[in-house]
């Protein structure tokens, strides 16, 4: 007997995604394989293979990519300070490209005829996806359910899970919920009220961090130790990518560090406006320009600072496996065997305030910059020096 085909959805157990796979299944001749990256996100693993099995799905596979996705994909992204229009450090952006990655992994593991996933015909993610699918594999099938099915609204999602006897949160009954988006570096909400820039945005809606008015009256103070360019501990002791990156966000968060409210231009041409908490993420990306500061030559910063925002612009894009990214990468890396060191902080009330910087690297001279010693500087020099700019003026 000939075996059915099978597709593999990206599945997180949620209402959504549930009226995914139901409808896969009514509209394709295939065995759905349910797919769950765990980047961080919360994660309830019974619920996910209970609402799958539920629809008689007998491949559940839930990866955990934790440690990955910080170690591949969140520190070389730190170490191009990638920020996106001046201020989004790119939490959602990040993620896409591992789970597209890995979701292929399994499609070619179970020579799954077609992959499939969840984000909306309006939104980045699924340039994203189907970007990082076509890297892997450019000849599968990709199903983007929003963009083809007949359901237009949220009325007409709820219509459909009822009719097909699909969990509905409280929450979700008739008004559109906030989209919200989580994995270890962040977390993103979006619609509702949000959707007027005027609203301002409730308190109840933050996840991971506490306002900063309600923060600790007493500053707390962290050191993060780098080598080749990358975190590896935390006061001096030795921890895994993703317990780092846990422990800055649990710190920082109750500091009431890393919240920002913007309105970002979207790739396909839409401006939105969200809510992101990037706690963790944001003491990394103080602590590594600090500790660059005083390991790298002016000439390597200053050509990292010029190509960020098209390295920041192609992540949030989708072109992370594009050669320009890797290309870009490269830059990035050239000296990031010299970023030895560490770096302390001091956290009080949403703010982040370097306190030291210590390393072996000679970059940073004290005999040099000292008022007190101007032998090894010779200062007849700076008068030809500037007269040599003067004529630049006009050149």
């Amino acid at each position: 007997m000939k075996s059915k085909k099978k597709i593999v959805l990206a599945y997180s157990g949620g209402l959504d995604t549930s009226i995914i796979l139901k409808w896969l299944q009514e509209n394709y001749d295939a065995e759905v394989i349910c797919y769950t990256a765990d980047v961080g996100q919360e994660i309830d693993r019974k619920k996910i293979i209970s609402n799958a099995k539920k629809f008689g799905v007998n491949k559940i596979i839930i990866k955990d990519l934790k440690d990955i996705f910080v170690k591949d994909y969140v520190y070389p992204m730190i170490r191009g300070h990638a920020i996106y229009e001046g201020v989004y450090l790119l939490g959602t952006s990040i993620a896409r490209p591992l789970i597209a990655k890995d979701q292929i992994r399994v499609a070619k593991k179970f020579k799954a005829f077609a992959v499939s996933h969840g984000a909306t015909g309006k939104g980045n993610d699924q340039v994203r996806f189907e970007l990082g699918y076509h890297y892997f594999d450019p000849k599968i099938k990709i199903i983007a359910p929003w963009r083809i099915w007949k359901l237009k609204s949220r009325t007409d999602l709820i219509n459909y899970a009822k009719k097909h006897h699909i969990t509905i949160p409280k929450d979700k009954k008739g008004a559109s919920p906030f989209s919200v988006d989580d994995n270890l570096f962040h977390t993103s909400t979006e619609g509702k009220l949000l959707e007027n820039p005027k609203n301002f945005a409730p308190e109840f809606i933050f996840q991971r961090s506490v306002s900063p008015e309600k923060a600790p009256n007493k500053a707390s103070f962290v050191t993060v130790n780098f080598k080749n360019g990358d975190p590896f501990g935390i006061n001096g002791k030795r921890i895994t990518p993703a317990k780092l990156l846990e422990k800055l966000n649990q710190l920082a968060g109750k500091n009431g560090i890393g919240r920002v409210d913007l309105v970002e231009n979207r790739f396909i041409g839409i401006k939105s406006r969200g809510v992101y908490e990037t706690p963790g993420g944001t003491l990394l990306m103080h602590a590594h320009r600090a500790i660059e500061s005083v390991t790298l030559d002016k000439d390597t910063m200053h050509k990292k600072d010029q190509i960020m925002p098209r390295y920041a612009e192609l992540i949030y894009n989708g072109y992370w496996y594009s050669k320009e990214r890797f290309k870009l990468q490269k830059i990035v890396d050239l000296n990031k065997n010299k970023v030895n060191g560490s770096v302390k902080l001091k956290l009080y009330k949403g703010n982040v305030t370097i306190i030291s910087r210590q390393t072996k690297s000679a970059a940073y001279s004290m005999r040099k910059v000292s008022f007190e010693e101007n032998k090894t500087f010779n200062k007849t020099n700076v008068e030809r020096f500037i007269n040599f700019h003067k004529k630049k003026l006009r050149s």
